[in-house]
């Protein structure tokens, strides 16, 4: 998919931010930054950093690790294309057996060669359930993965799971480095081995990831022989660095992406998005989790006005964790911003307002906190937006930030400003966000959302192998959350991107929530060529 290049339409209006959590990075170093005007280097300003770069721990997951390689690859189009399979897989007629020809000759960047043995352990020491990976579950249709010969891997499906050609991207690790050390633990976490066209040279926490080209990969050498992820959490910061020529690209907010409208020597791509914000709404707690104060919520939230004031434009109004733009979205679902519903909603249900304006119910009152991450505006943006129209209904919602360790214990009984999305399928998203049965699983379920009628529907997405049955799986999802939202969705958003127009026009995908490290216009720096096309 081509970006779209936006040069005059991003208007300045309230300070956000498109982070998650980071440090402050120093300077990049000079000999990689973008002010040497070399072809062959890039340095791109990013807004976090992973926990870790082990594959079998959740690196990478969704494709485009620099380091690694999955069996699949989605090109620019989310189509997917061989990468260490030499050819797409042969899936039997009951959906049950999926069987890959692996590409021969390839070599990890150690050089030792790579195998069908690896395919295995990788899947086999992902699925462990000793090994600390919280996306697990996305690989919960695999009965088994065996080896036949160097080069063919066979995966044996529980039931004919319809996306899971698209679970292959997953990257790939060496069983002869990986298997050798504890996998939670190891050396390998922070100084992995891979099939990828970089690899990586050096790891400052909370400063910067350093790549080398890998010049034996199976893909071609690239061009760009340095790369570096700067990793700057101040938006400002990182505006600054890209304007002093410091980086070549950088994320940034709708706001200070406005101001490299007009310059000449770089250009703005917007990347269409899943990615969603949402307010966890506890079934735990009293007020949060009740149904007609979710459902009054819902519509005193005025999405149209977040996209336009907090997004610049820059996005669209989310009623659930599908877009409405998407094939999968249940048409008749949008919820319009009608505040005297909301009202009557909540007199229905015997939410009475008290004298300080505050609706009470059998002496409880209608107030909970919101907690956000701290440093991210764009959160602090929305989830002061959504108090603000919660109060004109009657409802107090005091906003809070902390850190992750500050919000994750509270998440049972408070409200968390969360985000999400996936664009492969359906299911990526929505089964870990919505599953009863996961529900204080780490960040999985954040909200403790319990609905059967939901869990049937998504296992019913799960397992049929029918696009038909599955489409009507997930509207009843959406359907359901219409009738009891568990969460408010807001917005989604689109993720600005400002580039050196030295690489030439760029593209990038359709992009999930976790954006910057591995997508943008980077997603496929490998291919990049000075004054080339990127592509």
């Amino acid at each position: 998919m081509t970006a779209r290049s936006i040069r005059r339409a991003v208007a300045a209006t309230l300070v956000t931010a498109l982070t998650l959590t980071a440090a402050a990075c120093s300077h990049p170093d000079s000999s990689q930054g973008g002010s040497d005007g070399g072809s062959a280097s890039a340095v791109v300003g990013i807004a976090y950093e992973p926990d870790s770069l082990s594959p079998l721990l959740g690196y990478g997951k969704d494709g485009n690790s620099k380091i690694f390689d999955g069996l699949l690859a989605l090109d620019a189009d989310m189509q997917l294309r061989p990468a260490l399979a030499a050819e797409l897989p042969e899936i039997s007629d009951d959906g049950l057996t999926y069987t890959y020809r692996l590409r021969q000759g390839v070599k990890f960047s150690d050089g030792k060669a790579f195998g069908a043995k690896d395919v295995v352990f990788t899947y086999r020491t992902i699925l462990d359930e000793k090994t600390n990976n919280a996306s697990r579950t996305e690989l919960d249709a695999v009965e088994d993965v065996t080896a036949q010969g160097d080069h063919t891997v066979v995966f044996t499906l529980k039931y004919p799971y319809a996306p899971f050609a698209q679970r292959t991207v997953l990257p790939i690790a060496p069983e002869h480095i990986a298997g050798e050390q504890d996998v939670n633990t190891g050396a390998f976490t922070t100084r992995p081995i891979g099939t990828g066209p970089y690899v990586l040279t050096q790891w400052s926490k909370g400063e910067k990831l350093s790549f080398t080209a890998n010049p034996h990969y199976w893909g071609g050498e690239p061009e760009v022989k340095k790369f570096t992820m700067a990793i700057i959490k101040d938006d400002d910061v990182r505006a600054t660095r890209l304007r002093s020529g410091e980086l070549d690209g950088a994320i940034l907010p709708p706001n200070l992406a406005q101001g490299f409208a007009d310059d000449d020597n770089r250009t703005t791509y917007a990347a269409t998005t899943y990615d969603y914000r949402t307010v966890t709404l506890p079934t735990g707690n009293k007020v949060a989790g009740d149904t007609a104060v979710r459902r009054a919520l819902d519509v005193a939230v005025d999405r149209e006005t977040m996209v336009e004031a907090i997004l610049n434009g820059s996005g669209k109004p989310a009623y659930g964790p599908v877009p409405t733009d998407s094939e999968w979205f249940a048409e008749g679902t949008e919820r319009r911003h009608d505040l005297a519903a909301a009202k009557k909603i909540l007199d229905a249900a015997g939410w009475k307002t008290g004298e300080d304006g505050v609706r009470v119910k059998d002496g409880v009152r209608a107030a909970f906190p919101l907690w956000y991450l701290t440093g991210d505006k764009l959160r602090q943006e929305h989830a002061l937006a959504y108090a603000s129209d919660a109060k004109r209904a009657g409802i107090d919602i005091t906003v809070e930030a902390g850190t992750w360790e500050v919000i994750e214990p509270r998440m049972k009984h408070d409200a968390v400003l969360a985000g999400g999305g996936s664009p492969a399928d359906p299911d990526f998203d929505q089964y870990t966000l919505l599953k009863s049965s996961l529900a204080g699983d780490g960040f999985n379920n954040m909200a403790w959302y319990d609905n059967k009628a939901v869990d049937a529907a998504i296992e019913a997405g799960r397992r049929s192998g029918d696009k038909a049955e599955r489409k009507k799986a997930y509207d009843t999802v959406q359907r359901e959350l219409v009738k009891n939202p568990g969460y408010t969705f807001l917005t989604h958003i689109d993720h600005l991107y400002v580039v050196d127009d030295r690489f030439g026009e760029l593209t990038t995908q359709i992009e999930p929530h976790d954006h910057g490290l591995a997508s943008g216009p980077w997603w496929n720096v490998e291919k990049w060529k000075t004054g080339g096309a990127g592509k």
